[in-house]
């Protein structure tokens, strides 16, 4: 294969969000024309304009960008690619129906919707193959008076239509079994099986890769190229995205649009490495791959035919583990990038970059997405935490002896010659035994004390980002806050 013949598109319907289904699709065929060398094309599908969601195709354009996932040729807008619009190509989806109707491949229906639905009422009542009856193949005139006609397309009768699919191998269909479908409809736009043939060819396409549902249009397509006299082009049918208990995944399962997974924290990187893997594998055991290695490894070949799980949980312990191996710059990045998109309410002010490169390491090894960070060093950004007087005593202490080992540490902290982290736990941990009480105990007060969380970031290196003199300010609040309480009422 070379990279003059791979040519793949995504057609994408503006009927909703950027579901993470469809945006693997995209993934797989952006990745196996990087293989090749190859052309990524992106054609919205909008043929269907009762369907139509306004907004659909930017945040799809949005997603894509946000992934990396970049298309290579489209109508020029100010200087970048947009996609290609079928709603903008009627003429020549109507020239190519003209070219049916001459030829007879295609005939001009004139059956009412009500007609339609008394068939469809019929067939089941009597256990009939539902389609289209094929009432108007063979008219000549209208037989509805005067109801606007849709082209249905003349299937053949007998025989067989088969493909040898590059994911399910040899398939066949009776072409008995396909009605007359529609390619052109009333309102003069196109169906979804007319354009995208038409548009597969005038695009050059190679190979079409797209979700296993299209399998049963196999037919459909194939005839419509036969009809036409071109060379179709070789098709892959992907695994379908399942929830955990292998229904469709669907919004009751959680997020389903990428653009909401952006919104959660999770890296575009991360989240590009996860779909690819739903339904394409290079071995048993390797799961971390960035995009050029993923652009390295893809092929169809490695492309499987069952139902891919997505795995909620897979996708958050990939995500801890792309942000564990960034570099603390890159985090810092992130997360100042993550916080102006999506403010949080935790941190009224956003730091500066140096202030924040000292803050990520409190929390780089904890966090699983972005979104966590900010609760977690909000204590950072408040002029003084909130907690009562119970949370500071650990349990086997009570206030007095809570108290006084406050005290002691107030007074080792103001004596420090380097507050350093090092440096705290050199003082902090030897004290802890001159007290007679364990580390965790003394730590677990000074925890709450500096930050007001029984759960936060690292102590000593807390301890140092907050600063000696704030430091000290919150312990001897804490130590007077068990005081005050402590006095009777």
């Amino acid at each position: 294969m070379t990279a003059t013949n791979v040519r793949v598109r995504f057609p994408p319907s503006p009927t909703g969000g950027p579901h993470v289904g469809n945006i693997r699709t995209a993934i797989f065929n952006w990745l196996f024309a990087r293989h090749h060398g190859g052309d990524f094309i992106i054609r919205v599908e909008d043929t269907d304009q009762a369907r139509k969601v306004e907004g659909s195709t930017e945040e799809l354009m949005e997603a894509l960008r946000w992934l990396g996932v970049e298309w290579d040729e489209g109508p020029d807008i100010g200087g970048d690619f947009g996609p290609y619009i079928q709603s903008q190509r009627l003429d020549l989806y109507r020239e190519h129906v003209e070219t049916l109707l001459e030829r007879g491949a295609a005939y001009r229906c004139f059956c009412s919707p009500q007609r339609l639905a008394e068939v469809r009422e019929r067939q089941g009542r009597e256990k009939q193959p539902m389609g289209y009856d094929r009432r108007c193949r063979d008219l000549e005139q209208a037989a509805d008076g005067d109801a606007v006609p849709v082209v249905r397309f003349r299937m053949p009768l007998e025989g067989e239509t088969s493909v040898d699919d590059l994911v399910r191998g040899h398939v066949s269909f009776e072409n008995g079994l396909v009605d007359d479908f529609v390619i052109l409809k009333s309102d003069g736009f196109p169906t979804y099986h007319l354009a995208n043939v038409v548009d597969d060819h005038h695009m050059e396409i190679s190979h079409v890769m797209r979700a296993e549902e299209w399998l049963s249009s196999i037919p459909r397509h194939l005839q419509l190229y036969e009809a036409f006299g071109w060379e179709p082009p070789r098709f892959a049918h992907l695994p379908i995205v399942l929830a955990p208990d292998r229904s469709k995944l669907s919004k009751r399962h959680g997020a389903t649009s990428v653009l909401e997974y952006r919104e959660m924290g999770y890296l575009p990187d991360a989240l590009l490495n996860f779909l690819t893997l739903l339904g394409w594998s290079l071995d048993d055991k390797t799961e971390i791959f960035s995009p050029d290695d993923l652009k390295r490894h893809f092929t169809i070949e490695r492309v499987g035919k069952s139902g891919a799980i997505f795995s909620s949980e897979k996708l958050e312990w990939m995500n801890g583990s792309y942000i564990r191996a960034a570099s603390p710059e890159l985090l810092a990045e992130a997360l100042m990038d993550f916080w102006r998109q999506y403010p949080p309410s935790e941190i009224p002010v956003l730091p500066d970059m140096s202030y924040l490169l000292r803050i990520v390491p409190l929390v780089h090894e904890r966090l699983k997405t972005l979104r966590e960070a900010a609760p977690l060093i909000a204590f950072l950004f408040k002029d003084e935490v909130d907690y009562d007087a119970a949370d500071i005593v650990q349990k086997g202490m009570d206030a007095e002896s809570t108290g006084a080992a406050l005290e002691a540490a107030h007074s080792g902290l103001s004596g420090l010659s380097t507050f350093h982290g090092d440096s705290i736990e050199g003082l902090l941990r030897p004290l802890a035994q001159e007290l007679n009480v364990k580390a965790g105990q003394l730590f677990g007060s000074l925890r709450v004390a500096t930050t007001g969380q029984k759960v936060a970031p690292p102590l000593f290196e807390t301890i140092e980002v907050l600063g000696r003199e704030r430091t000290l300010t919150s312990v001897r609040r804490a130590i007077d806050l068990l005081q005050t309480s402590a006095e009777p009422a």
